[in-house]
């Protein structure tokens, strides 16, 4: 058996579980990849009440590419994707993903079938990663440090922020990577107090913080790392304190991620040293998330999250400190979760580096 014909099963299997009985149609492009190796941008799959009844449908763009990536599925090739797919249905209902587009929900109701939603299965056991995944996150992560590295003699003073994230992107396909795991963040100075600051034409001045938060993908599987520097001296007292704060945040949330573990916990064990600091009300996104075939995808790791970490579940660990109009600080690593304690995947010192003299 395939090992996407075993996913498939055991998806099956899931959903059976949750009290959906019959087929179910699959159209997110993270859970299509991950049930059958296809990875066009353009596919639905159906998964039967029993293995010989699968289908995946695509278009002609992908006829070649659909028989190459999944060989043990049958294809249906139309334009109609959803439509020639469905029409595969003997009976008179059909699950569908909670995330699948409306039209494609109209489309079942309009060839006569009822639709009913389907739970995230898919996306929980996406959440635990196989051997072959995680070699593939690790060999992303890879990349995503050695090419962060190689920038550290272009950040000096002068420079943008739009050339430095166009450089690292250049280097991730340098280093072996197919793509940007997500668009690169450059922050330096006041920027650097913005989460999710879009680089621009911003050039870096002496004494700036500059976070920079990148990911090269990989076969599909993506990586996610940050890390602060100050630019041409060394840093402020200021700096020092509020960087050492985000350290230790980020040590205490690593330590934490242990499977059995609440998922609420292991943020609020970074949450509290902020909180000894009188930094928490600065801290303002979740401590992390999963990352696998999605940047974003489960389990997540914050104040509000739900369930338990398991062993071999990819997560992120990303605290932040942000004082609008002066600076961040933010600190990130993907690390794999084991019973004998989190391996970061990511690579290089957490500490302050002074760059650009």
């Amino acid at each position: 058996m395939s090992e996407s014909a075993d996913r498939r099963d055991r998806a099956r299997v899931a959903f059976s579980t949750s009290g959906v009985r019959g087929p179910v149609l699959v159209t997110s492009a993270a859970n299509i990849r991950y049930l059958t190796g296809f990875s066009g941008s353009n596919a639905v799959l159906l998964l039967g009440t029993e293995p010989d009844e699968d289908l995946i449908g695509t278009d002609g763009r992908y006829a070649d590419q659909v028989a190459e990536e999944s060989p043990d599925l049958p294809a249906e090739i139309d334009r109609a994707t959803v439509a020639a797919v469905a029409g595969h249905v003997s009976g008179s209902v059909l699950g569908v993903e909670t995330s699948a587009p409306l039209a494609v929900v109209e489309g079942i109701r309009a060839l006569g079938l009822q639709p009913i939603a389907a739970p995230d299965v898919v996306e929980a056991l996406r959440a635990v990663k196989d051997e072959g995944e995680l070699a593939l996150i690790e060999r992303a992560c890879q990349v995503t440090s050695l090419a962060l590295e190689a920038l550290i003699p272009e950040i000096r003073p002068h420079v943008t922020e739009r050339y430095l994230a166009r450089r690292l992107e250049t280097l991730f396909s340098d280093g072996g990577g197919e793509d940007r795991a997500f668009p690169t963040i450059v922050a330096s100075g006041r920027n650097s107090a913005i989460p999710h600051h879009q680089p621009d034409d911003t050039r870096l001045e002496l004494g700036d913080l500059v976070v920079i938060d990148a990911g090269a993908r990989v076969q599909g599987y993506h990586a996610d790392m940050t890390r602060t520097f100050v630019v041409g001296r060394s840093p402020t007292a200021e700096q020092e304190d509020m960087h050492a704060a985000v350290e230790q945040a980020h040590a205490a949330g690593v330590a934490a991620c242990l499977p059995g573990r609440a998922a609420d916990t292991i943020d609020a064990a970074a949450r509290l040293v902020l909180r000894e600091r009188g930094l928490e009300d600065r801290f303002t996104h979740g401590l992390g998330h999963g990352v696998g075939l999605e940047i974003h995808e489960a389990p997540a790791v914050s104040s509000r999250a739900t369930g338990t970490i398991q062993a071999n579940m990819t997560i992120t660990v990303e605290p932040g400190v942000y004082l609008p109009g002066q600076g961040g600080v933010r600190i990130e690593d993907t690390l794999v979760v084991a019973d004998a304690g989190p391996r970061a995947l990511t690579t290089g010192g957490t500490g302050l580096r002074v760059v650009g003299l």
